[in-house]
């Protein structure tokens, strides 16, 4: 064979060659784009409040093992962001948490998970005082409304010994309240009367801990939620860069994590229903609560 001959032959084998990975590589776009797709339109494929235990084994140190329990699908592709949204930082009073916040059971509610439970679907009273300085849940919306209750749950407590999910907690008998949205809504800081002691600032809250599904806000600088409000919002796409500065703030040691003013856009509802827990000094309560959370409805 001469070497013109040779050249030629060997030149086609590697465009087929090439032919064949563009070939393979647009045939894996399009079957991501169809999986991503078919998440987006079965939004409730794992609904809310399925209940499920989706045990997903996640690295720890040492020898205890974290499971998470995923009550909703993780979203694998990016929110529509908030128009004109910009996030800053403050720092944490130290130290950062231990264990890391994607598998701790305080920071991520997906490690303790939740289960639909039966109760009366609206606001609540309940006896007993009241700070008029709590989040008042009803500013999670655009239009301060409250909302129409879709279900309640009860979150699983948490055995701190043989750090492993517990029984559901009994009391209160609702410890998250499913509410209706609408899919891509706009959801915003909840107002107190507190700030994080940072009055030139003027913010209100501290991000603990955020993915494409949820977000923990704490109302103090510890990070932690043995003192002060804490609220876990479930079903919740966070807007692209506030996620993006919580990931950076995490991994680079969480000395400082994001800060957000009372008002300000979290992120978009995923589907027709979001879920709320609220905790004071790390006890959850019942998000239903007038007197507390709902003040003059």
């Amino acid at each position: 064979m001469s070497e013109s001959r040779f050249t030629w032959s060997a030149n086609r084998a590697l465009l087929f060659a090439a032919l064949i990975l563009l070939f393979l590589g647009v045939a894996a776009v399009y079957a991501d784009s169809a999986r991503i797709e078919a998440a987006r339109a079965n939004d409730t494929a794992t609904s809310l409040g399925n209940g499920a235990d989706n045990r997903t084994e996640l690295p720890a140190s040492g020898t205890v093992t974290y499971r998470m329990y995923l009550p909703v699908v993780a979203r694998q592709f990016a929110c529509v962001p908030i128009p004109d949204a910009s996030y800053g930082t403050v720092a944490i009073i130290p130290p950062p948490t231990n264990p890391p916040a994607a598998v701790h059971p305080d920071l991520n509610l997906a490690v303790r998970g939740y289960v639909r439970t039966t109760g009366y679907l609206g606001l609540i009273k309940i006896e007993g005082p009241s700070d008029s300085g709590a989040p008042q849940l009803y500013t999670l919306f655009g239009d301060n409304r409250t909302p129409t209750f879709s279900a309640v749950y009860q979150v699983y407590d948490w055995d701190w010994v043989n750090n492993r999910r517990g029984a559901p907690i009994a009391d209160p008998p609702v410890t998250l309240a499913g509410m209706i949205v609408a899919k891509d809504e706009i959801l915003y800081v909840p107002a107190s009367g507190y700030d994080i002691g940072m009055r030139a600032t003027g913010y209100e809250v501290m991000v603990l801990y955020a993915d494409n599904a949820r977000v923990t806000l704490k109302y103090t600088l510890e990070d932690n939620v043995i003192s002060g409000y804490t609220i876990h919002i479930e079903n919740i796409c966070i807007d692209p860069n506030l996620l993006v500065l919580y990931q950076t703030m995490n991994a680079a040691g969480r000395t400082r994590l994001p800060a957000l003013y009372a008002g300000q856009g979290i992120g978009r509802a995923i589907t027709t229903e979001i879920g709320v827990a609220i905790r004071d000094n790390g006890w959850f309560f019942d998000p239903r609560s007038q007197k507390d959370w709902w003040q003059g409805r």
